[in-house]
């Protein structure tokens, strides 16, 4: 049984994708789950745990090997803002000031 959100990138269309494209597209979804977050909950956690499998997809992905240890540290802070104590402190800003980057340089 498939549980992929997002069936046709997890078939393999999210490989053909770079590095920036892929981060970009996780940014959309996390800027969806800050903005949906006090209007409809359930949207938020949706959008969310497609943040989630997108992200695992990156970290899944062989070109992203070197990048490992920043995919893996992304995911448990945002986890830890997301679902958890919020550990780190991260907020909101500091969460779209840093896709912000990914969705300029795949612009480029």
């Amino acid at each position: 049984m498939n549980t992929a959100i997002h069936t046709q990138l997890a078939a393999g269309r999210w490989l053909e994708m770079d590095f920036f494209n892929q981060m970009a597209n996780i940014g959309s979804e996390v800027h969806r789950t800050i903005s949906w977050r006090e209007k409809n909950a359930e949207f938020s956690k949706k959008a969310f745990y497609r943040a989630l499998e997108l992200l695992d997809l990156t970290i899944a992905d062989k070109k992203n090997v070197n990048r490992l240890a920043e995919l893996l540290r992304l995911r448990e802070t945002l986890i830890d803002y997301f679902l958890f104590d919020n550990v780190y402190k991260s907020t909101d800003k500091q969460w779209e000031s840093y896709f912000f980057a990914f969705n300029m340089a795949a612009r480029r």
